[in-house]
């Protein structure tokens, strides 16, 4: 295990999460694996990318918040795996592993070509996109935390009982760059939604939601 500081670019809450609750272990430099890879027909392009995930996330892991389904708490550690050619990814590009699991569920969680993560597995491979970008992932799981803490009441709905939310009166949280998981704010109440397993498994009754209310702001956010 090293120190390292929080990579560039998140918000404060995330870097503090990242700074407290992420421990960094080794992970394995691109660099020793480029020429095998680029050898096997992985496009230069391809591994620069891998390169840079590995060099900004490589060796981070995070805590799960409590309660979290697994596809919101994420990979048990980042770091890259070798690079596949996806048919089943909307584009046809090139992905890679995000991290290993947590525990043994039927997906992977992948980053896309265009640095979207996902989850693909199930008995049809689908794709489905979690976060525009594993750093929508990091502020999410950030906000969790620290939803925990300022609010006044929890409340977990589960299945049909998702159904009652009306996020049209909200607006979505951008810094987790949400797209089937994500986060909703209006004066006084916060609500995650996490749909991930529940678009791949084809089981509505998977979805989860929580509303963390009580005295929360823009200004906090």
């Amino acid at each position: 295990m090293d120190y390292r500081e929080p990579p560039a670019g998140l918000s404060k809450r995330a870097r503090r999460f990242v700074g407290v609750h992420g421990i960094w272990l080794e992970a394995s430099a691109v660099s020793h694996r480029r020429l095998q890879w680029e050898g096997a027909g992985i496009p230069s392009a391809v591994v620069d990318r891998v390169d840079e995930y590995q060099a900004r996330w490589g060796g981070l892991a995070l805590p799960a918040a409590p309660g979290l389904p697994e596809d919101a708490a994420g990979p048990r550690m980042l770091g890259a795996d070798v690079p596949q050619k996806e048919d089943e990814l909307p584009d046809q590009g090139w992905s890679f592993e995000a991290g290993p699991q947590r525990t043994a569920v039927p997906y992977s969680f992948l980053i896309s070509s265009d640095g979207t993560l996902g989850i693909a597995g199930g008995d049809d491979e689908k794709w489905i996109p979690l976060h525009g970008s594993i750093d929508g992932w990091v502020e999410s799981l950030a906000l969790a935390y620290a939803a925990v803490d300022i609010a006044d009441t929890i409340t977990k709905l589960a299945g049909p009982a998702t159904d009652s939310l009306d996020l049209t009166s909200m607006q979505p949280v951008e810094l987790v760059d949400g797209r089937a998981n994500g986060w909703w704010y209006r004066p006084g109440l916060l609500v995650a939604l996490y749909a991930g397993e529940s678009e791949l498994f084809g089981r509505p009754g998977y979805r989860t939601a929580f509303l963390y209310s009580g005295n929360i702001d823009r200004e906090w956010l």
